[in-house]
């Protein structure tokens, strides 16, 4: 639940229903059908979300073109990390070296990313980076590659055969 800091009101976590995003609020609200309301989004963690969620998607490429055969079997980004889980035969982090020096020259190049619709009528997005990849993806999107600032990896092992890639920002 999230509470509105104007109105004291709690919403329940929206829903999408086709191209609407449905917002419930908590029943004995004394809203009327007319009124007018305001939200707001709290920008810095929706920026530091969006950064997150581009760095896992720049280390996930990089692993599927550094790591035939590799799999990914999860994901998750919160405001603190972002992580992506693998099915993988050995320590991930012998390729970190590899990915971060790729990274990096992705971020410092500060290049255009392209977040398009490849099929409108049913919401399907993507994103793309010339040179690099064209993913499909339906998330909000940075403009530009060197918005994401650098990062750090740590590797966690889940258990037999599978890997996991943490992802900090450092600031």
């Amino acid at each position: 639940m999230i509470q509105d800091g104007f109105t004291g009101i709690l919403y329940i976590k929206p829903k999408k229903e086709g191209h609407d995003i449905i917002y419930t609020i908590e029943e004995g609200h004394d809203l009327k059908v007319g009124d007018i309301v305001s939200m707001t989004v709290d920008w810095d963690r929706r920026y530091r979300l969006m950064r997150l969620h581009f760095a896992a998607e720049v280390v996930l490429e990089l692993a599927y073109k550094q790591l035939t055969g590799i799999e990914k079997i999860g994901a998750h980004i919160s405001q603190d990390k972002a992580r992506i889980d693998f099915a993988w035969h050995e320590n991930i982090s012998k390729s970190f070296s590899l990915i971060e020096k790729e990274f990096l020259e992705i971020i410092e190049a500060n290049l255009d990313i392209i977040s398009a619709f490849s099929d409108e009528g049913n919401g399907r997005r993507y994103w793309e980076v010339k040179g690099f990849s064209k993913v499909p993806c339906g998330g909000t999107h940075l403009k530009k590659t060197g918005e994401v600032g650098e990062m750090k990896l740590k590797r966690n092992n889940i258990g037999r055969g599978k890997e996991r890639i943490e992802i900090y920002l450092c600031d």
